[in-house]
């Protein structure tokens, strides 16, 4: 991306709007080696707000119970509100039905799900899965498991020097043998943004199902899974202002119908004997046992915080402090961006001549600037880009300011001043 130096953009976003965000988010407040916390690694996790830690809390500290076993009062509580957070996730994301959302550990379980549930038993020796060259790991290795179980062959799509997707190879790697295709919207290493439209429409022209790699989209642009006819769409709590350890499987109705359970256990089944057990419709038979309940509650939370702001007013802001970063950045004597996508998300991924990008974080941490280092769970894509010990990565979120990202560069320019 060639920009000049000169006449910086700023972020659209008053500075009161920001703040008012920044004022819900306490983890905000605390500082790191004596300075005030820049936060800039929203691609690994993002802070929880007020209202989404105060929603867990509330329900352990109230209404803690089972879902869907008990009659008692505390239980049919958990319950109307571990399914009014999966009511929340089908209007969020725009599915047709609450059956069709299905309550995960995070997009990694979500993912492997699908593939030995969904996948698997369709495949045939010699049949092939495509995935892109800038998969994070958990978009790559579950499907290797299951190419390694049934004979099957992984395609993999490449990108370009930008680090964008490149529909051209993507449409003669579509074949006869094509079974499934597994793409991420948003690359967490490069922040790429792939037209997902067009990925499931080349698709499904060849009758060929897509699972959709949603963990850096859900919360970072618009997603509505109606429009995009996915198959299936995967997303984590924890990268959208929600907990860990609770995450999302979306599916089309009629796919997850034709599925069998991933795991067996309780709450999954319609009833058992020795001889036979029968399962439980949709989403129940893919949730055995119990479920994450004070995160799924406290996810629906993040979601309504999310909507409340604007999906449109968080893409605008975060885009904004790209540029800006962008920018900035590039104004740095040997620093150079690693991915400059035409369509991107708030992620910056860069390398700096002469110094390790784990030595960038280092120095950064001193100055109280969080960021990411290393391969970023994305090691193909840095092989593609030659970059062994990997990138430093500054990604954005709706709490971030201009002020952040000129604490980034100050600090860069005093890793070049320790390392010269």
């Amino acid at each position: 991306m060639n920009i000049a130096c000169e006449a910086l953009s700023r972020p659209t976003a008053t500075a009161s709007d920001v703040e008012r965000w920044r004022s819900d988010f306490p983890l905000l407040r605390e500082r790191v080696r004596g300075r005030p916390l820049v936060y800039l690694d929203n691609a690994a996790t993002t802070h929880k707000p007020r209202a989404v830690i105060d929603a867990g809390n509330d329900f352990y500290a109230h209404y803690n119970a089972n879902v869907h076993r008990g009659v008692h009062t505390l239980s049919q509580r958990a319950t109307d509100a571990f399914e009014a957070a999966r009511l929340k996730v089908q209007c969020f994301i725009n599915a047709a039905a609450p059956a069709e959302v299905v309550f995960t550990r995070g997009t990694t379980d979500a993912i492997n799900l699908v593939a030995q549930s969904f996948v698997r038993p369709m495949l045939a020796h010699g049949d092939e899965i495509l995935i892109s060259a800038m998969e994070h790991h958990s978009n790559i290795v579950p499907w290797q498991l299951v190419c390694e179980q049934t004979g099957a062959i992984l395609k993999v799509v490449p990108i370009n020097d930008a680090g964008e997707f490149q529909f051209q190879a993507y449409e003669l790697l579509l074949g006869a043998r094509t079974r499934f295709v597994a793409i991420s919207q948003i690359s967490n290493a490069l922040g790429s943004i792939t037209d997902i439209e067009r990925v499931v429409a080349l698709a499904h022209a060849r009758g060929v199902p897509v699972l959709v790699d949603g963990a850096q989209a859900i919360s970072h642009v618009s997603v509505d899974v109606c429009t995009s006819d996915c198959d299936f769409f995967v997303f984590s709590g924890h990268k959208s202002f929600g907990p860990t350890g609770i995450g999302v499987l979306y599916g089309k109705a009629a796919r997850l119908r034709a599925m069998p359970p991933y795991q067996g256990g309780g709450d999954m089944i319609r009833s058992v004997t020795f001889e036979k057990t029968e399962y439980a419709d949709i989403p129940q038979r893919f949730e055995a046992g119990t479920p994450n309940i004070a995160g799924a509650i406290a996810l629906g939370v993040a979601l309504d915080y999310v909507a409340a702001i604007g999906v449109d007013a968080i893409v605008t802001h975060e885009r904004d402090l790209l540029r800006y970063a962008t920018r900035q950045l590039s104004c740095i004597p040997g620093l150079r961006i690693i991915g400059n996508a035409k369509e991107k998300a708030g992620i910056v991924s860069f390398i700096l001549d002469g110094v390790h990008p784990h030595d960038i974080g280092t120095v950064l941490d001193g100055e109280g600037v969080a960021i990411r280092t290393g391969h970023h769970c994305a090691m193909p894509a840095m092989q593609h880009f030659g970059l062994p010990g990997g990138t430093a990565r500054a990604s954005f979120a709706l709490y971030n300011t201009q002020q952040d990202v000129e604490a980034l560069v100050a600090a860069i320019h005093k890793v070049r001043r320790t390392f010269r």
